[in-house]
């Protein structure tokens, strides 16, 4: 037996800042213009009062809403977070507790960024196909938006957006085959104040303005768009083939090649860098934003719902970003 993916499901907050509202708030961006490169329209941001374990939580609800599985036939519950709601516990626990799991379930956080869902599928198949549980619920969620400065760091808001998405991982007779993982440590600090290396102070929530206009603390997410692109560049493709040469497939037997929605820019580059043709990628990111470790389960299930991805297709997934990691993987559906 093989690890599937059963099913998933996702949830956005209802708060959305689209293009509109962010021009009238800084006329100077030109932020149509800079929609151009990040492939940005809309993007969904959490109340003050609702965090990325919410998220999870309404997720989590339209699955069990579906009658895809039974919360007493759960096993396991991995969270990928960077944005937990406390120090301690980890937002799985608390999420077993909100969803009135099983208390035989194990429950465990792990911290990724856009890779995230990737590496969750990693650990979910060696999980499940070491015959030791037949359902798990890997989910996705984030709330980045609580590590932006808003409203004054355009690289940030114009990109990023929150949510959260859960994906049902069982046995199957088909499902998830080979993986390629990668990481390059030198990619940090992303937030570089609010840890134990540096922890916050008044210093370091001070307001700075930085060359490019853009407002933000050192407790803020600090994104390096070019250096970021340098390591897509550099990685991503040779990721992408690595896990070609490692199957045997080519590019006809892959029906969908589904990537992080990372920017416009980034997905651009990575289909004329791999010569793929349109009707072979998918896109979400006009809608959603960059959902970070969320981004690749919400475009699956678009697709899925606006038919791209029907029963026997094969999807090619890859994720990577901050820190850095990288990974993909072939998924038969």
């Amino acid at each position: 037996m093989k690890a599937k993916i059963a099913a998933i499901e996702y949830a956005l907050p209802k708060k959305s800042i689209t293009n509109e509202d962010l021009d009238l708030l800084h006329p100077d961006w030109s932020i149509h213009q800079v929609a151009k490169s990040t492939g940005v329209m809309t993007r969904y941001v959490c109340a003050e009062d609702q965090t990325a374990l919410d998220l999870a939580v309404e997720a989590c609800d339209r699955l069990f809403a579906r009658g895809v599985v039974a919360k007493e036939d759960v096993g396991a519950v991995l969270v990928c977070t960077q944005s937990p709601d406390y120090i301690m516990p980890p937002n799985s626990t608390l999420l077993q507790h909100r969803l009135q799991l099983p208390q035989t379930v194990a429950a465990f956080d792990y911290s990724l960024a856009c890779s995230g869902f990737i590496y969750g599928l990693f650990i979910g198949k060696a999980m499940i196909e070491s015959d030791s549980l037949d359902n798990i619920l890997l989910v996705a969620s984030e709330a980045y938006s609580k590590k932006i400065a808003y409203p004054g760091d355009r690289g940030a808001i114009s990109v990023i957006g929150d949510g959260a998405a859960v994906a049902l991982l069982s046995k199957g007779q088909t499902g998830m085959s080979e993986f390629i993982l990668g990481t390059d440590g030198s990619g940090g600090p992303i937030v570089p104040a609010g840890g134990a290396r540096t922890p916050a102070s008044k210093e370091t929530s001070t307001e700075v303005t930085d060359t490019f206009g853009n407002v933000r603390t050192q407790e803020n997410i600090y994104m390096e768009g070019t250096s970021i692109l340098t390591f897509l560049k550099k990685q991503v493709p040779i990721c992408v083939k690595a896990l070609l040469d490692k199957t045997g497939f080519t590019y006809d037997d892959i029906s969908l090649f589904i990537f992080h929605q990372a920017s416009g820019m980034a997905l651009d580059f990575l289909e004329a860098s791999l010569k793929l043709p349109k009707e072979k990628t998918y896109r979400n990111l006009d809608r959603v934003g960059n959902t970070v470790s969320a981004s690749i389960p919400i475009a699956i299930r678009d697709a899925e719902l606006e038919g791209r991805i029907k029963p026997g297709d094969r999807l090619l997934v890859a994720g990577f970003g901050a820190g850095y990691s990288w990974g993909a993987c072939i998924v038969d559906w």
